[in-house]
């Protein structure tokens, strides 16, 4: 008889069931997600607050099909088509069907993103594969190393982590090891709130930043010629400066070029937020906006917008020779399961999370399937049908613009809209029909309306809608209003 006494494992009954059914299990739920899309057109893009009535916890579970018939009973009729073409709030993309692909294998590959050498899988080898390829999309140099992120919250936060190592070294001061201490000097114009948010998670604060007034008139870029002022009052002190390459409202951008040259003046780190702006530079008519940001620091940009990409996805550049700063900011220290070598070993230690999901691989897919030509394509449509449209509110008696349309996004409000509930009304009127989404915005302190294409599907029919729409949402608040 054995000195060990072995037991049988046996898998729980619900789950090898499931196991046992996982093709057509899939095949169902592949079904589900189809009639979403081929119907994505009709679907509405905003919804009532749902009222749902369903049990909680089950004590032995009900099997995946009973789950996605529940779900499918519940919740399947209240999604909003926010990634179909008339979803124009905040800037949200689609997703291209290449990049569906990759997303699916995202989840059934199941990779843990870290490792780039020894043993293990190969997706952090397939992530700088990515990377690479859109250093070559944007036009930038191999001296950029990059990752993927969630979103632009947080690749603003892993480059100003790396920034903030920077200047704490030139205090001769390790922030990664010893914390903070003391003020560090920060300069900005018109940053995006996820500068704030990172900086706020950074522990620097979000009244560290010392604002630097933008251009007058309906600009929103900084006035160089202050800028320069602010540097000189500072008496040859290292700081960070964060410049924004499209800003939310607007879509204005600093002056790449200008702030390039001061850089081989002053000492400082440049940090560019691209989150969706970066894209312009695949528009010839555009990229002139981002001349010299090759010279940046690091540069964020956004991957669920502009590359249409699933949500939760974005990517980082810092410049290879800032590598050491960032291990020094990442790296997991006193964790020898992860490796002596943490340079070369492990891909976690140059980017904020350990556990990662394959990020890379919907991006990897939609970049190889269509190429820079399709993403021209892309960008010079969403661009054209912006400017349609604001050529249609500049010509309307009942609406106005509020900033030139530079790029992608149309800031506008009301004529005689200085009545911030007048323009609310006008929203939830308009995004109470389920045909077309927008989101509030306040510009040079008027309340007004974003409407951002960013979208792959948006086409001529979809603007008619748009614009259809908003004449009837504004003659229903009229007939309330007066």
């Amino acid at each position: 008889m054995s000195l060990f006494n072995f037991n049988l494992t046996i898998m729980n009954k619900v789950l090898q069931h499931d196991l046992d059914a996982i093709d057509q299990l899939l095949e169902k739920a592949l079904g589900e997600g189809l009639s979403y899309l081929n119907n994505l057109d009709n679907i509405p893009t905003s919804v009532e607050e749902p009222h749902t009535s369903g049990g909680g916890l089950s004590s032995v579970g009900s099997g995946s099909l009973h789950a996605l018939q529940e779900f499918k009973r519940r919740f399947a009729d209240i999604m909003v088509a926010s990634s179909g073409p008339r979803y124009l709030g905040f800037v949200t993309g689609g997703v291209t069907p290449a990049a569906l692909i990759g997303d699916m294998l995202v989840s059934m590959y199941d990779q843990n993103t870290q490792k780039l050498s020894g043993h293990g899988d190969i997706s952090a080898r397939i992530e700088l594969e990515t990377i690479q390829m859109l250093l070559d999309l944007f036009e930038l140099p191999a001296s950029f190393i990059g990752g993927f992120v969630t979103g632009a919250t947080m690749s603003n936060f892993t480059c100003l982590a790396v920034a903030r190592q920077w200047l704490g070294c030139k205090h001769n001061h390790n922030i990664a090891k010893e914390g903070v201490a003391g003020k560090l000097k920060i300069i900005a114009s018109t940053p995006h709130s996820s500068i704030l948010k990172s900086l706020s998670m950074l522990g620097l604060g979000r009244q560290s930043i010392t604002y630097v007034n933008p251009l007058e008139g309906d600009r929103e870029a900084m006035d160089i010629d202050k800028l320069e002022e602010c540097i000189k009052s500072l008496n040859g002190e290292p700081f960070i400066l964060i410049s924004s390459g499209g800003t939310v409202n607007s879509v204005d951008y600093d002056d790449m070029k200008a702030i390039a040259a001061l850089k081989s003046t002053y000492d400082f780190w440049w940090h560019v937020d691209a989150a969706f702006g970066g894209f312009a530079v695949l528009s010839d008519e555009h990229k002139h906006l981002l001349n010299g940001w090759e010279e940046a620091d690091s540069i964020t940009v956004d991957a669920h917008k502009w590359l249409n990409v699933p949500y939760e996805s974005a990517f980082f550049f810092v410049k290879e020779c800032y590598r050491h700063r960032q291990i020094e900011t990442f790296q997991n220290a006193d964790a020898p399961y992860l490796g002596e070598d943490k340079e070369h070993f492990n891909y976690l230690n140059l980017l904020p999370e350990n556990s990662r999901r394959f990020k890379a691989l919907p991006a990897w897919f939609t970049l190889k399937a269509y190429g820079r030509k399709g993403y021209e394509d892309i960008i010079s449509n969403n661009i054209r049908l912006a400017r349609h449209l604001g050529q249609f509110i500049d010509g309307s008696e009942f609406f106005e613009l509020l900033a030139p349309v530079r790029l992608n996004t149309v800031c506008f409000t009301l004529r005689d809209g200085h009545d911030p509930y007048r323009v609310e009304a006008f929203v939830d009127e308009l995004n109470k029909g389920g045909k077309v989404f927008m989101t509030p915005t306040v510009f040079k302190g008027r309340h007004g309306v974003r409407a951002a294409f960013v979208n792959w599907r948006t086409t001529d029919i979809d603007l008619r809608i748009i614009e259809d729409e908003m004449l009837i949402a504004c003659n229903k608040i009229s007939v309330v209003w007066f």
